[in-house]
């Protein structure tokens, strides 16, 4: 029995209570009895103080000794990631391979072509150099027969009144010339010889000899400073890229892990798992950086490091391999920089192309070709005004189209024409920025969606075997009655639609639920903007697109609306882009298995039309020319209105200035199918909806003073001027007739 001091009940003094031995008790607890009952213990515990203190548990050790035994098989699985490829990396691509014969050819061509324009001039040079080779030939054979090279030593013998060595040079010149004099004879009976031989010889004989002759007498009579062939290609002072020049280049990043790796260790701090080869126009070397370092770090100072190889900022492209680690850095410096490239693209002489192969979109910095698959995808291309993002898209429109399978529907909402070209070919095509314009692509959205749901129900209901995977293939795509053949639509400037005050709320819903099912039905988006933000792109478009091309932004927020969450964080940047310069070269995600900067090939207004009409041609051989190609106008579903129109319909001229509030009321009374929802918002949200109408037309409200409707108090409130509604009709007007 135990005594308990704080059980109030407990009436024991505590003197019949048990005496209980600590470390038996705690043996007893503990799950593998007493330690010294253990074998490999019983030493350590007989060692023990008897009163020292005592330790439940056991000592495991976390680093076990001796050396770590893995399994071969994973060995080999590390070293199988880190292989060098059998066949060089140009020849496993039969484009890559043919790129590369073409350029060597071309080159040579240019240096073979260069030297025989010059061949007169060449052959003046040796013309004016034969007296000269003339001279020095005679001068040399004369001074080598008569030993006269070894005149100054026998001099500096007689002046050294040495006649020991005098006389020993004199016997070794006496024994020299008698044999030359005999050597010279022959030979200028051999060359009298041919001259009499030649005599008698055809007469472009004997001038091919007497050219011949001269141009040897040319170049024995070249001065040392001015050489007979100008170079016809300059070379590049490039310096090789070595470990050294990487090192100091990383070293001088100022990066705290780096520096005080390389401090502790010199020598190993920076592993380079390969050698430094060429990697097509440039140099590759792939770096494992100190540990604790990741790529955003030297991603994130890439100036610097084009600074510290003291190359272009266009050369210099690193880029990490995260499916070896995140500090395993693939540093590539090309030869040129990649803002003065140009990429040919392949589709300017196809005759026709499959969107199922993907298209030919433009290259990586190492010339490598990069194709951008489609179908199965929605893409987004985001960028500030003028770096190539309508051009970007040309090319996709080129490829698609190209291919006479795939329905195209093409809105250009800048209304510049830049997709005129491919007007022939469309299912559906509208370019222009008007309410109009606007209001067409609102309708190919929601087209668009019942399109997906009837594809759905079609997908269903084709048997297993012609369908397995229930997605559209190329060969269900090609049973044209099935209705599954690709459909892809393009919305250039896409902003000027989801940011539209009345469209642009059931745009975007239609946008996000076509993206999210239309993708295995063969329907495919493809969007252009030049805002990326919020209000322009809907967050639920811009998370579930899976391939992405971002050029020059101006910030983090940009970069991630286009690239994804987190892609600024992880070295990701479209921000490194150098405005106008770095035109048409952007980050590419979703595409190829990492992200990669990518200059898109660019197809100019006469490439494109050249590519539109020989689609065309293609479409109306099969049969596959459809609606707005065949010239049809379909029925606008959406009702279409002309806001400004509108306004100075229900403000008349006598009220020269209105509060917002009360335009928006008549507006309702007006079309309430369209403006009724503006009426139904309360207090400062009505108004403030009329200025967001009026921004795109660049009408600014402002404090104006009226009365309410039915009477009352005048005051001061937000409100518009009838002459800016007015002003802004007639430019309108004159922009669309010029």
């Amino acid at each position: 029995m135990t005594h308990d001091p704080s059980d109030p009940n407990d009436s024991s003094d505590g003197k019949d209570a048990d005496i209980v031995h600590l470390d038996a008790a705690r043996a007893g607890r503990h799950p593998y009895g007493p330690t010294a009952d253990r074998p490999e213990d019983a030493d350590r515990t007989a060692a023990a103080p008897a009163d020292g203190p005592v330790l439940e548990g056991e000592i495991v050790r976390v680093d076990q000794p001796g050396t770590d035994r893995t399994d071969w098989r994973t060995d080999l699985e590390a070293k199988a990631r880190a292989r060098q490829p059998i066949v060089p990396l140009w020849l496993r691509s039969a484009d890559e391979a043919i790129e590369t014969l073409r350029w060597v050819g071309l080159h040579y061509l240019h240096v073979g072509g260069y030297q025989l324009a010059r061949a007169p001039l060449y052959g003046g040079r040796l013309a004016v150099r034969c007296p000269r080779g003339l001279v020095r030939l005679v001068g040399g054979m004369v001074r080598w027969t008569f030993d006269l090279e070894g005149e100054p030593v026998r001099l500096a013998a007689v002046q050294k009144t040495d006649p020991e060595n005098y006389l020993k040079l004199s016997r070794q010149r006496d024994s020299r010339v008698r044999l030359r004099v005999w050597i010279a004879g022959a030979a200028l009976v051999t060359l009298l010889i041919a001259a009499i031989v030649m005599a008698d010889q055809p007469t472009h004989v004997q001038w091919t000899a007497l050219a011949v002759a001269l141009a040897a007498l040319g170049v024995i009579g070249k001065p040392a400073d001015r050489p007979l062939i100008n170079r016809a290609v300059v070379p590049a002072n490039v310096e090789r890229l070595t470990s050294d020049i990487v090192v100091r280049a990383l070293t001088a990043l100022s990066i705290a892990g780096i520096n005080q790796a390389i401090a502790k260790n010199p020598k190993d701090a920076i592993r380079f798992v390969a050698p430094i080869t060429r990697d097509g126009p440039g140099w590759r070397a792939d770096i494992d950086l100190p540990y604790g370092v990741t790529v955003a770090d030297v991603m994130d100072k890439r100036d610097r490091l084009a600074s510290a190889l003291r190359r272009p900022l266009g050369c210099i492209w690193p880029e990490g391999d995260s499916s070896i680690h995140e500090g395993r850095l693939i540093l590539w410096v090309g030869d040129k920089d990649l803002s003065k490239t140009s990429v040919r693209s392949p589709l300017t002489k196809a005759s026709s192309h499959d969107v199922f192969k993907g298209i030919p979109f433009g290259s990586d910095p190492r010339g490598r070709p990069i194709v951008v698959p489609i179908i199965q995808h929605n893409i987004l291309i985001g960028s500030l005004p003028g770096q190539g993002k309508t051009a970007a898209v040309r090319v996709l429109a080129s490829g698609a189209l190209l291919d006479p399978s795939v329905e195209g529907w093409i809105h250009e909402l800048k209304g510049t024409g830049d997709l005129d070209p491919h007007e022939q070919n469309c299912h559906r095509y509208v370019s222009g920025i008007e309410d109009e314009a606007i209001a067409y692509a609102a309708d190919s959205l929601t087209l668009l969606r019942k399109e997906v749901m009837r594809r759905s129900g079609a997908l269903k209901a084709l048997p297993p075997d012609l369908c397995p995977d229930k997605r559209v293939t190329r060969q269900i795509a090609d049973k044209r009655p099935l209705g599954l053949h690709p459909l892809i639509c393009f919305i250039d400037e896409c902003q000027n639609l989801f940011a539209h005050p009345v469209y642009g709320g059931k745009a975007g819903d239609d946008a996000e639920f076509i993206i999210k099912l239309g993708r295995a039905l063969g329907v495919v988006l493809i969007l252009a903007t030049q805002r990326p933000d919020k209000d322009s792109l809907p967050t639920g478009i811009s998370a579930n697109v899976s391939i992405r091309f971002c050029l020059r932004v101006a910030g983090q927020i940009e970069n991630d609306m286009i690239l994804g969450t987190s892609a600024y964080k992880n070295g990701v940047r479209a921000t490194v882009f150098v405005p106008e310069t770095d035109a048409g070269i952007g980050y590419l995600v979703g595409a190829t298995p990492m992200p990669k900067v990518v200059r898109s090939a660019y197809l100019d207004t006469p490439a494109t039309q050249r590519i539109a009409d020989r689609a065309h041609a293609l479409r109306a051989e099969l049969g596959t020319l459809s609606g707005h190609g065949l010239g049809e106008r379909p029925e606008q579903l959406t009702p279409t209105y002309v806001l400004l129109a509108d306004i100075l319909a229900v403000v008349p001229p006598s009220e020269a200035k209105v509060w917002n509030e009360i335009v928006v009321d008549r507006l309702a009374d007006l079309r309430s199918e369209v403006y009724g929802p503006w009426a139904a918002l309360e207090g400062g949200a009505k108004t403030a909806q009329l200025t967001t109408a009026l921004k795109p037309y660049g009408i600014k409200t402002s404090q104006v003073w009226g009365t309410p409707e039915g009477g009352g108090k005048g005051a001061n409130r937000i409100g518009i001027v009838r002459d800016d509604i007015a002003n802004a009709i007639t430019q309108r007007d004159r922009g669309a007739a010029s």
